[in-house]
């Protein structure tokens, strides 16, 4: 053995960052969600980069600082080797998986410019096998933990499903089964909640199905339906399964609503520990900047958690009183555009 074979080899260092990982089936908003949480926090300031994982999807509807389809896309895959599209989907994720190398220099590439402190947010695709059994997505979200990437999994769910005790349970069951398969920080949410005064009453107020509360209470009305009453035994030991485990709860969004946009992406920084880190501090300012910062940001942790959103707001808001807030959000609007209308006319006194 020569002397080169023994020497040490030089680590590679790699940029980190915080972020999301954004899951659910088809449907259930998970593009809307990224492009309004890209305009929301670059509202706020917050650089954001937003990496599509979905290979069908070459022109996403955000902004998008890496798409998976600059390495390799679904419909190249089917051609090549006659794939149907779910078997072609897993094809491109286990391609992603063995180019993880790939993927390590594009996110190098796009952090260089935040100083440690980047946000990144991976849309995938709706193929729910991706999260739920098959491990090449669990493998790449890993490898990034190891080199500090600080996730957590935003999953969401189509709000009207809980209008239907038979998909209610389904939504629950597979947000549970995402939870286990991906093993690491992990908020469900019903996306869509401004629709759901669309869908008719509930027979539970909304608590009852963001707490996922007794689910047997569930049974009756799945006893009183004909083609779910002959899955009784299989009803019950779902339910039974769902309330063993008390792993499950939702949190509520409405894209466009910007205080359930603030509550949501609140909760993943406390997750992620996003909060606790210095930022946008100006250079030159030392160290009583940053702790001062430091402070606000621990703060701002203790706050967050007293001006939570309650649930009986969100039912006040979206379902019990929905027309009377449009109402009032209308007219707040127009004033605010009346005030800026009228300071754009005021002529400059400088």
């Amino acid at each position: 053995m020569s002397d080169l074979d023994t020497l040490p080899t030089a680590k590679v260092s790699h940029r980190s960052a915080f972020g999301q990982l954004v899951t659910g089936p088809p449907g259930a908003g998970k593009s809307t969600y990224c492009n309004g949480l890209q305009q929301f926090l670059t509202a706020l300031g917050r650089p954001i980069h937003i990496i599509n994982l979905d290979p069908a999807v070459p022109t996403p509807p955000y902004e998008c600082s890496i798409n998976i389809t600059e390495l390799i896309d679904l419909d190249s895959v089917m051609a090549e080797f006659n794939l149907g599209p779910n078997g072609a989907m897993l094809y491109c994720i286990e391609y992603l998986e063995a180019n993880f190398d790939w993927l390590i220099s594009r996110l190098d590439e796009v952090l260089e410019a935040d100083g440690g402190n980047g946000y990144v947010v991976f849309d995938t695709p709706g193929q729910v096998e991706l999260w739920t059994n098959h491990d090449s997505l669990k493998n790449v979200i890993e490898r990034l933990t190891k080199l500090d990437y600080r996730l957590a999994a935003v999953h969401l769910s189509d709000a009207h499903y809980i209008t239907d005790a038979s998909k209610f349970i389904s939504v629950v069951l597979l947000a549970l089964r995402a939870m286990l398969q991906m093993e690491m920080p992990h908020v469900n949410v019903l996306s869509k909640i401004d629709l759901l005064s669309t869908y008719g009453e509930l027979p539970f107020d909304l608590s009852y199905y963001t707490e996922v509360q007794d689910l047997s209470y569930l049974l009756a009305k799945l006893d009183s339906e004909p083609r779910a009453a002959k899955f009784g035994k299989l009803n019950k030991a779902m339910v039974e399964l769902v309330d063993d485990f008390g792993l499950v709860g939702f949190e509520t969004l409405a894209v466009e609503d910007k205080s359930s946009m603030m509550n949501l992406v609140r909760l993943v920084d406390k997750m992620t520990g996003y909060i606790f880190i210095p930022h946008n501090s100006i250079e030159g300012e030392g160290e009583d900047h940053t702790n001062s910062i430091n402070t606000q940001a621990l703060f701002g942790s203790a706050m967050g958690s007293q001006s939570k959103n309650d649930v009986r707001d969100v039912q006040e808001r979206w379902l019990d009183n929905k027309d009377a807030y449009d109402e009032y959000e209308r007219e707040q609007w127009a004033k605010e555009w009346e005030e800026r209308k009228r300071i754009s006319a005021a002529p400059d006194s400088s």
